[in-house]
This record gives structure tokens, sequence and C-alpha cells, in this order.
């Protein structure tokens, strides 16, 4: 007789929009550890995490911070280059490019525009994509684009955030110019190896065919182009296991000193049904998805690839893996709440 998930994993993968998932689960209380996958996606097979990436990016600037080389509330000017952080920030007419902290990009609180999903020239890169053409872009693009674009609102105003893949590559500049390296190196040189994950990486060559390609609504989504791209906001390939080693030690203590934990979570609204702390997200389920018992509040970083790595403190559980489809967000966190009710 086959085991719950992997029932749950098989009824999802009977549809076409998904020929794949994976799942790793961990439980606290008494060890157990599972991994199920279905359909394309087998234990071992790499596939994009998409902006699940951005929590790997937060476990390193926290461990710069634990070794006194950045502090949170920097102002960003401290370690990009003038040439960069020029007119970046445009807001009612002021310029509050120096006023901006490590902090505030972490956050979302930024105020500044999201130079993938929002419109530029009349068209955002996410629909571009999304209608078949794939294409690359450099940091410097993302850079021009992110100061052509109408910042949203001044830094740190109020409770107000904004989910901006720019966000996390200024980051990631950040980060290179403080480590004298390339992101890629010093995800491999302080998380990656440190780990024993060898199936992890980042994605930066387009004849890579490693990672299992992508599926938009019910079709193959061929964009190894773009996925050169993102770098520190959304390019690592990874496993569920590997996703799931990751995951632990960021919560238990395998990478940086974990009672700066609870300062990150500063939840702010973004995108239902998520909130957003410094570097981390928080899904707290709502009432429709669970109208009769209330289930616990995740925390930890999804993608837009269907990706996910979610910690659930009160009951213990860790869950990571991915549905690798584009076109149904809800789809992994539908997957996520079926799956704590099984454990």
């Amino acid at each position: 007789m086959k085991e719950p998930l992997n029932l749950l994993l098989e009824k999802l993968t009977a549809k076409p929009a998904f020929p794949g998932a994976a799942l790793a689960v961990y439980r606290q209380s008494d060890g157990l550890s599972q991994v199920v996958t279905a359909g394309n996606l087998s234990d071992n097979h790499p596939f994009f995490i998409a902006s699940a990436t951005k929590l790997y990016i937060t476990a390193i600037l926290l461990q710069l911070a634990e070794q006194g080389q950045l502090a949170l509330d920097d102002l960003i000017t401290k370690h990009l280059p003038a040439t960069e952080t020029a007119r970046l920030h445009i807001f009612g007419g002021q310029d509050y490019s120096a006023s901006l902290t490590i902090r505030h990009l972490m956050a979302h609180t930024s105020g500044l525009p999201d130079y993938f999903q929002q419109k530029n020239e009349g068209k955002s890169l996410l629909s571009r994509l999304q209608s078949g053409e794939d294409v690359a872009w450099s940091y410097e693009d993302t850079l021009r684009w992110t100061k052509d674009m109408p910042s949203k609102f001044a830094p740190g105003t109020g409770r107000k955030a904004l989910y901006s893949d720019s966000n996390f590559q200024l980051l990631g500049r950040i980060i290179e110019l403080i480590e004298d390296t390339e992101i890629g190196e010093v995800l491999k040189n302080r998380i990656f190896e440190p780990l024993g994950l060898s199936k992890t990486y980042l994605y930066l060559r387009e004849s890579d065919e490693t990672p299992r390609i992508l599926t938009y609504k019910n079709a193959p989504f061929h964009i190894r182009k773009a996925m050169t791209s993102f770098g520190a906001d959304g390019g690592i390939v990874s496993t569920a296991p590997e996703m799931m080693i990751f995951l632990r030690a960021f919560f238990e203590g395998g990478l940086f000193d974990i009672s700066v934990l609870p300062g990150l979570y500063d939840w702010r609204r973004v995108m239902f049904p998520l909130q957003y702390g410094t570097g981390i997200m928080l899904f707290e389920t709502p009432w429709l998805f669970s109208p009769f018992k209330k289930q616990p509040d995740l925390i930890g970083h999804s993608g837009l690839s269907g990706a996910f790595m979610f910690y659930a403190p009160k009951s213990g559980i860790y869950l990571a893996g991915s549905v690798n489809q584009v076109n149904h967000p809800g789809a992994s966190f539908q997957l996520l709440l079926k799956a704590v009710t099984l454990l």
C-alpha cells in the first residue's frame, strides 16, 4: 500500500500541468525524514528553485554581519560605488538613494520597483518570457531598468513593503564587492561546500541542461537564457534533499548564530497569502485554505518556479521541494498544507 505522501504527489502529477514534483520532509519530534517524488522529478534530479534563492542570500548576509563585514542597517552607499547608487531611488521628486539600507533591501521596504515583474517600455520581463521570448540580462541592465522605473514609496515608510527582485540584485552585488568574488563562488564557498551540497549550484550557462525544464501552463518553459541572469534573486539549482539540508542548517545553527532569527520576523504583507520579514517569508494559512482547522504558520521562502522551503516552528516540521510549474503559484502552497496535515 502506498504512503499518503506518495499518493499526494501522484495525484498532482496526474494533471498535465504538473509533469513532476518532489517533496522532502523532516519531523523534529521523532526524526522522521522522507523524500517523495513523482513524474519526471527523482530524488536527485536538480530543478530551478527561483526566488527560494533569496534565503541563501539572507544566510550569507547574516554570516557577513556576524563576522563584522557589514551591518544590516548599513547604508548601501557604504558598500556600493556612487555610480551605481546615483539616482537609484527617486520618489515624489526627492532623491532617497542615500537613505537606503541593507535591511530595506532584505525586507522589501526600500520602495524600489521590481525590474522583473513591473512594466518597462510597455512590457515586463516576466510577460516577455511568458510570451515565448527567452532573453538574458546583466546586473547593469537591472540597475538601469530599476533607475528608469518609478520608485513606489520612500524607504521604510510605515508598514509598506513591495516585493522587488531589484533589491536582491543589489544585495548580490554588495556581497560580491565585500567578498571580492562572483556570487556563485561565494555561495559555493560559504554554503554549498560546507553543507556538502554536491548538486546545488548557481545556474550560469545556457548550455547546461542538467536542471529539469520548467513548465508553464501545459508546456515546457524554455527560458535557460533568463535563468542564467537571475543570480542572487533567483538563480540557484538544487534538489529536494539538498534544499532540506540547507533549510535545517538555516534554522538549526549550521550557518550562523540563530539567536538573530527572531529579529528577522517583522512581518509585512507583500502578496496574498504571503508576508515578508527581513530576508525571509511567512506563509500564514488563509482561512479559505483550511476553514475547519488552523494550520501552523510556515516560515522560509518560495519561488515562482513552484519551489518551496518552509519550517513550521510550532509543529517542528520542515518541507522542501518543487511542483516545477510557473503558472500555478498556489499549487505549491496547497501541496504544503496537505503534506503538513499528513505529518
